[in-house]
């Protein structure tokens, strides 16, 4: 996941994942602004956060939510 310590919705993708027992290895632009660039070009987005399941771009806060809704993103985790 690419986050920022900061951003409320991070905080709230990092809580929906841990609720479901998710390891997060989290990538921080706000502590390496080049990893900015890298999420930008892996994901096509500029906001954070922006979650992946290996190389699975899985979307921003919004989207695990609308996955969840859907009963997609357990499969989407490979749980």
């Amino acid at each position: 996941m690419y986050g920022t310590g900061w951003c409320a919705f991070c905080m709230m993708a990092r809580r929906l994942l841990r609720g479901k027992g998710v390891e997060i290895q989290e990538i921080r632009i706000d502590d390496d602004p080049a990893q900015r660039r890298v999420m930008e070009e892996r994901s096509g987005r500029h906001t954070v956060p922006q979650v992946f399941a290996g190389e699975d771009h899985l979307g921003g806060y919004t989207d695990l939510v609308e996955l969840e809704q859907r009963g997609e993103l357990d499969e989407r985790l490979g749980l």
